[in-house]
């Protein structure tokens, strides 16, 4: 799990959650918003509801912190003895056996990188100790192009092998590496939104880092949010979409990123050229799953704005937002009656 907190990201959605949810009650004096913050995942989880039950939200709170920590632990790749990292160290050596969680987003990954023809790949991780993006390891340091094409030939999603009746996950390659940074956290928030509802609570909010997922309504009308501008550097929204029931789910090219010699490096690796994607400057998904919009965001920020965008039309239940490398923006036609443009985003560069 990526154990670093895209700021600007963070800050832009926080912004326009603030701005949304005000502390005014649902219904009258008795409804009043409970809250807790803290941090999972290397990011900052920001969870909220609004409801009578006090106690029932702090219950849910709890567990909510509990599940993070637990996915964490099978999927991080800075944990010691996680699913993930007993996966690669078998790599082209035997089959793992792991928890259903960890084959359950493998398999979802899996088909978000048939439906963005590879663009979005666990397997990524081969790069990530080429690259140097994590709040640990970043060094500013741009790697070697022969260093980074040796490694091109360990990506390649089609060489996992799920075996759900053996509990097990095999890499057929040894060198390869999953790495669920680009995946994990929105499985998180999806749980996250099951756990607030058993609890019986209807008008909730969880925002871990890029990923926020908002059910029901702020008094009565749909969540108003914000997308962040991709070069602002005071956090501003150029952008606001009305959304309930969804998730909401932005990745872009200023989340981590370092600048060298008048070029901008980011996280979100194109995993046909181990390089930078470059097509896109932000992409934000919106969809009832939290897990999809979370990777269904980088494939399509790999694939560009034109392929990217026929995808999206093409997905159920799926939209998106896509500001492209030219400062383009582009509104899917499912979210062009609630998408307000505030202001043209930033035109800057790098």
């Amino acid at each position: 799990m990526d154990r670093s907190s895209p700021l600007p990201v963070t800050l832009a959605i926080a912004l326009a959650v603030t701005a949304a949810c005000g502390g005014a009650p649902r219904n009258g004096s008795a409804a009043h918003k409970v809250e807790r913050a803290g941090a999972a995942m290397g990011s900052d989880l920001h969870l909220a509801a609004w409801t009578r039950d006090e106690a029932a939200a702090r219950a849910a709170f709890d567990a909510v912190f509990a599940e993070f920590e637990r996915l964490e632990a099978l999927m991080s790749v800075w944990r010691a003895g996680s699913d993930v990292l007993r996966i690669n160290a078998a790599a082209g050596e035997r089959a793992v056996a792991v928890h259903a969680d960890v084959r359950d987003v493998l398999r979802i990954a899996n088909q978000v990188s048939e439906w963005t023809d590879g663009t979005f790949d666990v397997t990524f991780g081969a790069l990530a100790d080429v690259w140097k993006f994590d709040a640990q390891d970043q060094d500013g340091s741009v790697p070697d192009a022969a260093m980074i094409r040796a490694r091109l030939p360990l990506i390649d999603y089609r060489q996992i092998d799920i075996d759900d009746r053996a509990g097990t996950v095999f890499l057929k390659r040894k060198g390869m590496r999953i790495h669920l940074g680009g995946i994990g956290k929105g499985y998180a928030v999806g749980r996250a939104a099951e756990i607030f509802r058993r609890a019986g609570l209807r008008d909730f909010m969880v925002q871990a880092g890029g990923d926020l997922y908002v059910g029901g309504t702020k008094n009565g009308q749909p969540w108003t949010l914000g997308i962040a501008d991709p070069r602002a550097r005071d956090g501003r929204t150029f952008a606001t979409i009305a959304l309930t029931d969804s998730t909401f789910s932005t990745s872009g090219d200023y989340a981590r990123f370092f600048i060298k010699d008048g070029v901008r490096y980011h996280h979100i690796l194109d995993p046909r050229t181990g390089q930078p994607a470059r097509a896109c400057r932000s992409v934000t998904i919106a969809s009832d799953s939290p897990v999809l919009a979370d990777a269904v965001a980088k494939g399509v920020f790999i694939l560009g704005p034109d392929k990217g965008m026929a995808l999206v039309e093409r997905l159920p239940k799926l939209e998106a937002v896509i500001v492209s490398a030219s400062n383009d923006v582009t509104v899917s036609s499912g979210l062009k009656d609630r998408f307000v443009l505030l202001a043209p985003p930033t035109n800057a560069s790098p």
